[in-house]
């Protein structure tokens, strides 16, 4: 395969219908990086199955391209992580935000995981900070810190692409929540603030898309589409109004569906939980610990 500009690097992305959620592999031609990798889980059966994470490997391998990083957004509330099964396949590291370490603490403490958990981020390969720069072959990843949805929220800029996670959605839907723990809107609309101060010509690649019934999901949008048209941001709307905005909004969210499962899997860095001794593997419900009534 030719080798690509790294200073516009190519994307291919794959779209998780059930939970809404884009995983997308950056590449040069002969390295790549996959960011937001999904596990497929049936809530009903409580069944793992990795056909999502497949497809990604059978890309790669068609593509015959290197694997550099296996990179997370932030510890989602909303999908299960593969990023685990991914490291086992193909000897690959796994990154994510140093916040991730203020995450796991708190949902230490909900799940009730006791010390045998380690609340130190050692689940990962290594935890970045703003500026961080990783490297997938010709391409420079930099880490942007973009807190306010999470306090291990980052957004990958790789040349011309940035992987914001949940900081935006598209224009249509505005913003990330801010009412999980660690959240803050505040600091979400200095980290979207940052976000748009990126040249222009960046492209913005979603981890998330909900669309309805009126138009298909998008994977990318412009600074310029949500600078004029995001309908929680756009058109220049004052710190203040987007708090008040948020957190009104907030306010009349439901839990994620797949909160519970998620995040016991995700802070592990997109592990299962270790087998009991009968030898299977097993989730924790916390009664009454999460949402309201």
């Amino acid at each position: 395969m030719p080798k690509v500009d790294p200073s516009h690097p190519e994307v291919e992305s794959f779209f998780h219908p059930d939970t809404g959620t884009w995983t997308h592999v950056v590449h040069d031609g002969e390295a790549a990086a996959i960011i937001d990798p999904v596990l497929d889980y049936d809530s009903a059966s409580a069944h793992t199955s990795t056909a999502s994470a497949d497809a990604l490997l059978a890309f790669l391998r068609d593509r015959a391209l290197r694997v550099a990083w296996i990179l997370e957004t932030h510890a989602h509330a909303d999908h299960l992580s593969a990023a685990g099964y991914l490291h086992d396949a193909l000897d690959a590291p796994i990154a994510i935000g140093e916040g991730i370490v203020e995450v796991q603490a708190h949902f230490r403490q909900v799940f009730g995981l006791g010390d045998d958990f380690m609340a130190d981020g050692s689940q990962f390969d290594r935890l970045l900070v703003d500026g961080d720069v990783l490297h997938a072959g010709s391409l420079a990843l930099r880490a942007l810190a973009t807190p306010g949805h999470t306090r291990d929220s980052l957004t990958y800029v790789a040349g011309d692409a940035a992987f914001i996670g949940d900081t935006l959605f598209a224009p249509d839907l505005g913003t990330a929540r801010c009412d999980f723990p660690g959240g803050d809107a505040g600091e979400l609309y200095a980290s979207i603030r940052r976000i748009l101060a990126l040249p222009e010509s960046t492209r913005l690649f979603l981890c998330h898309d909900y669309p309805p019934p009126t138009r298909t999901a998008w994977r990318e949008t412009t600074i310029a589409c949500e600078s004029r048209e995001n309908v929680h941001v756009g058109g220049g709307v004052a710190e203040d109004a987007f708090v008040a905005k948020r957190r009104a909004r907030d306010a009349t969210l439901p839990v994620p569906r797949l909160l519970l499962p998620a995040l016991q899997v995700n802070i592990r860095g997109g592990r299962l939980p270790p087998a009991d001794a009968d030898g299977h593997r097993y989730l924790r419900l916390p009664l009454n610990r999460i949402g309201r009534a």
